[in-house]
């Protein structure tokens, strides 16, 4: 077992790197572990845990910019900005639940470094674009710092994009300074019951392609929206589409009138208001339909929106998968069961469009070949 090493500042970050690199150790970032099973499994000697580098350093509500040391749990981040009406605007996931991990583990350091972004994608960005600066150390045992605290700081290579999404293996980030916004005042979201993933990525298209400023549109088939603990959701007995309003309170409830009158024609409508829609997106955030699905491997794929649904029937036709469309059908997480059949001991392979979450299943590498037909085509 990998043993841990925790320093308690730059200083001892710097020393440890440093000494990993000049006898050629291999390391494993990490702080609040909640991402540990995500993807292949990490061969190291020592595991970097940077849990001691935590705490907000700066935030100024009336610049909407925040501070923060890279494992400040995001807990911490969101109750800070809760107390002044603000939030994160790209809603970052909790994956700590579909993981086999407890829920409020993760951290904002885990967040950017995994570019990890909600149901709000499609609208407000993902987030490395709401990154503004940070600090980190390279596998040099360098300290660099890149970006600033205003959007228009970057002259020659934005290195903050680089960082986010690498999955801690270009640099382990000490401190990390983002864009906030305030919360809106009122969500509104409407439902649509009934529709089959070809006709629920039609709608989800139309929808986002109106001019009623929609932050969500999702769709959650019959199995995964019976495990929804919102009633409306849950008590439909059938597939649900979901298309989410936020904003000032007449704007959302107009813009909610029109979208019905142009998405409801011959279907079965409801509407969820401020506080069934927040638990809603919330559950679609953390893939919380999954979590009574233990067992299954867990598939995180990035498609065209229009090939979203063959894309699924495909994967479908060759192993029991269950659905959930997120990003107006851009983004698709598939809960596939186990493979009695197939060989033991196997992990799957990377696949372009597509994570994989939980890969220690027998049938991975099958998945995956089926899946990268299915995303290639």
């Amino acid at each position: 077992m990998a043993s841990k090493l925790k320093p308690g500042d730059c200083q001892e970050l710097r020393e440890a790197i440093t000494a990993a690199a000049a006898s050629g150790t291999p390391l494993c970032v990490s702080a609040g572990g909640s991402k540990a099973a995500l993807g292949r499994p990490v061969v190291c000697e020592h595991i970097l845990d940077l849990s001691r580098l935590s705490g907000v350093t700066c935030y100024e509500p009336e610049e909407l910019v925040i501070t923060a040391q890279a494992a400040t749990p995001l807990t911490v981040v969101e109750e800070t900005l809760q107390a002044a009406g603000q939030e994160i605007r790209f809603e970052p996931a909790d994956y700590g639940p579909i993981l086999g991990a407890p829920a409020g583990m993760g951290t904002i350091g885990g967040v950017f470094a995994c570019n990890i972004s909600g149901p709000r994608r499609v609208k407000s960005g993902a987030a490395r674009d709401f990154l503004l600066g940070a600090k980190a150390v390279n596998g040099r045992g360098e300290l660099f710092k890149c970006g600033g605290r205003v959007m228009k700081n970057v002259t020659g290579y934005d290195l903050c994009k680089l960082l986010a999404g690498s999955f801690g293996t270009l640099a382990a980030m000490t401190e990390v300074t983002f864009k906030v916004l305030p919360r809106p005042a009122e969500t509104q979201t409407i439902l649509i019951q009934g529709l089959d993933p070809p006709e629920a990525v039609a709608a989800m298209t139309e929808a986002l392609q109106s001019p009623f400023e929609v932050y969500g549109a999702a769709h959650l088939p019959g199995a995964a929206a019976g495990h929804s603990t919102v009633d409306a959701v849950k008590g439909a007995g059938t597939s649900v589409t979901a298309v989410r309003l936020e904003g000032p309170a007449p704007s959302v409830r107009y813009c909610g009138g029109r979208l019905c009158d142009l998405l409801g024609a011959g279907r079965e409508i409801a509407r969820l208001g401020d506080a069934e829609s927040k638990v809603f997106w919330r559950e679609l955030r953390d893939v919380m339909p999954f979590v009574p699905l233990a067992g299954r491997m867990i598939w995180r794929l990035s498609v065209t929106p229009s090939k979203a649904a063959e894309t699924v029937r495909e994967i479908a036709g060759t192993f029991d998968a269950e659905a959930i469309f997120d990003w107006g059908g851009g983004l698709v997480w598939l809960a596939i069961a186990e493979d009695a059949s197939a060989d033991s001991g196997t992990i799957a392979p990377n696949v372009r469009g597509a994570d994989t979450v939980a890969p220690n299943l027998r049938d991975a590498d099958a998945v995956a070949r089926t899946v990268r037909g299915a995303v290639a085509k």
